[in-house]
């Protein structure tokens, strides 16, 4: 039975990752990064932190990515943030119906985290137990967020339940000794994403925070 209820963020309650993707595939096509397509970006980078996801960037790019990479991809996307990321549909109602104990655990460093939690409404239904990758020695694939989120939360870890959008968060997840789920809602070829979350060990996929509650009912029955 899941005693703590632990959200991702990007991607799963919010949809930062088509922005950061749409941003961080031009500007990998700009540097010469042609071959790479969004599956690339997707498959490679998102669910990481962004300290690891520059190294798969440089190692196939072949060379050291400019010193100012990082900062261009962030100033293009905070220039979107205000204007057009919010809360994907039902998480609200969602959260609401299900009740008891959550968190958020991420991969996003904790200033950008709280910030976009606030941008989209949903601080208040988490704050203060909003934990980042940047909190802890390892990101996702290990579990050391997870981990972490748990002992401050004062759950043990057979007892969480966490949702996530990519293979490293359920790898994660499932490193931590948790259940995990997998989200779909926002991936642009959902078949394919729910296939590799399974296949990480996801073992109930949405698509719609509209089933989200009826799944923890049924874990907690």
């Amino acid at each position: 039975m899941p005693e703590l209820v632990i959200y991702d963020c990007d991607g799963t309650l919010i949809d930062t990752e088509t922005l950061y993707g749409e941003v961080s595939l031009s500007a990998c096509h700009a540097l010469g990064l042609t071959n790479w397509t969004l599956d690339h970006y997707v498959d490679s980078v998102v669910g990481i932190p962004w300290s690891d996801g520059v190294k798969i960037i440089e190692a196939a790019h072949g060379r050291a990515l400019p010193a100012d990479f990082e900062q261009k991809i962030e100033d293009a996307v905070a220039l979107r943030l205000e204007a057009e990321l919010r809360a994907l549909p039902g998480v609200r109602e969602a959260l609401g119906a299900i009740g008891g104990r959550r968190c958020v655990a991420s991969s996003t460093s904790l200033v950008p985290l709280r910030r976009n939690l606030a941008i989209t409404g949903l601080i208040d239904l988490f704050d203060p137990h909003i934990f980042s990758a940047s909190q802890v020695a390892r990101g996702k694939p290990h579990p050391d967020v997870f981990l972490f989120a748990a002992a401050q939360m004062g759950a043990e870890p057979r007892d969480c339940l966490v949702i996530e959008d990519s293979v490293p968060g359920v790898l994660a997840a499932r490193a931590a000794g948790m259940r995990v789920a997998g989200f779909v809602g926002v991936s642009h070829d959902r078949r394919r994403s729910e296939a590799r979350l399974r296949e990480a060990g996801a073992l109930a996929i949405i698509d719609d925070f509209a089933a989200w509650p009826g799944i923890v009912a049924g874990l907690r029955a």
